[in-house]
Order: C-alpha cells, then structure tokens, then sequence
C-alpha cells in the first residue's frame, strides 16, 4: 500500500493487493494510531469487520463496551438487532462490512467530539475507498452528518437514498436507539425492507 499523506487521506493499493489486503493494512494503520486520547482508554481499536468485497457497508457511530473488549463492531445488544434488521434485507453479516466513525471506545459511550471525529475519519473514508460498496448505510447521526456533510438529522433523512459521489448513502435510526423506541423500531425495520428492494432493483 502508498500512502499519499501521513494520515490516509487518500490510499493507493499496491501492484497485485486486494480489498482485503488493503483493509489489513488500514486496520494495523489503526491499530497504531495515537493522535487523540481515545487510545489511552482503549482495550482494543476497532477497525471494522465483514467482506471485503461487500455491496453494503453499514456505517455506525462508536464502539461500546462488548465491542472495545472483542474488538468488533455490534456484538452486544445493538448488534444482535442488527443481524436481524439485515435479515430484513435478506443480508447476513457474511455479505456486508461493518464500520464505525470512530475507532476506539468514547469514555461511558459519550458521543464523538468534533475533533475526534476529524482524526478518525481518514481511516473510515479509507475503508469505503477500499471496498467500493454500492450502498453506505449510516446507522444514526454522526455517520449520516459525516457522510453526507449535511446537518439535517437523522429523523428527517432516514429511509431515503441520496449519492455522495458514486455512493448511494441510505440513512436509518441507530439499532440501539431503536431498542428502546417503538416508533424508531417500526422505522428502522421499514427502512431495512426497503434495502432489500433496493438492492434487487
């Protein structure tokens, strides 16, 4: 892998290395980074998981507590939703690459700071550059404001396809609001069903 500045703001694959060579080394890229203090409170980064060679990437905000321990994304409560909400789509987790905005554990699961966001994100647009998905399905506000570079909220975006460059970004509620919000619950699994229609159209 090349790397065009210091922080991966735009990477270069290698003569001969695939999407998951190049994902190897972003993750060890991260596995290395000290540039906030997220690395001091950390048991383990959290790079991301799944194909990749995946049409989907669902894109979350930051890892918890299961998550900073097993060094995956969406193994708790969170996560096991979202295993079923992508069984609406037809998905498995085998078919899509899960990510987060941040990398490493906000202290008691405090949303990102600004600045926390602006050093990590490198590596997330790193990961999307590496995998090509179709579709970035954001997971709540902080990766749908990331991503679309908007500041409209995720109540009034949810559930409708918009291109960021070749990308089509489909917004939906976090799973773990909405474990604990019908409301976002009914939406949240709509929105999934209308992924399974997107992805056969």
């Amino acid at each position: 892998m090349s790397v065009v500045n210091n922080h991966f703001a735009t990477i270069q694959a290698a003569e001969g290395e695939g999407s998951a060579q190049l994902l190897g080394d972003i993750a060890a890229a991260i596995g290395r980074c000290r540039q906030c203090a997220l690395c001091g409170g950390r048991t383990n980064v959290v790079p991301g998981f799944g194909n990749p060679e995946a049409r989907v990437m669902l894109i979350g905000e930051a890892p918890g507590k299961n998550e900073d321990l097993q060094g995956r994304p969406f193994v708790g409560a969170a996560g096991h939703y979202l295993t079923d909400l992508l069984g609406l789509a037809g998905l498995t987790r085998e078919d899509v690459f899960i990510a987060n905005v941040l990398k490493c554990r906000p202290p008691s699961n405090r949303d990102p700071h600004p600045d926390e966001i602006a050093i990590c994100t490198p590596f997330l647009r790193d990961q999307v550059r590496a995998i090509g998905p179709e579709f970035l399905v954001t997971m709540g506000n902080f990766s749908t404001k990331f991503i679309l570079k908007t500041e409209r909220g995720i109540t009034r975006l949810h559930g409708q396809v918009t291109m960021a460059g070749r990308f089509k970004v489909f917004p939906v509620f976090h799973p773990a609001a909405a474990l604990y919000d019908q409301t976002k619950q009914v939406a949240i699994e709509a929105d999934f069903r209308r992924l399974s229609e997107l992805l056969r159209g």
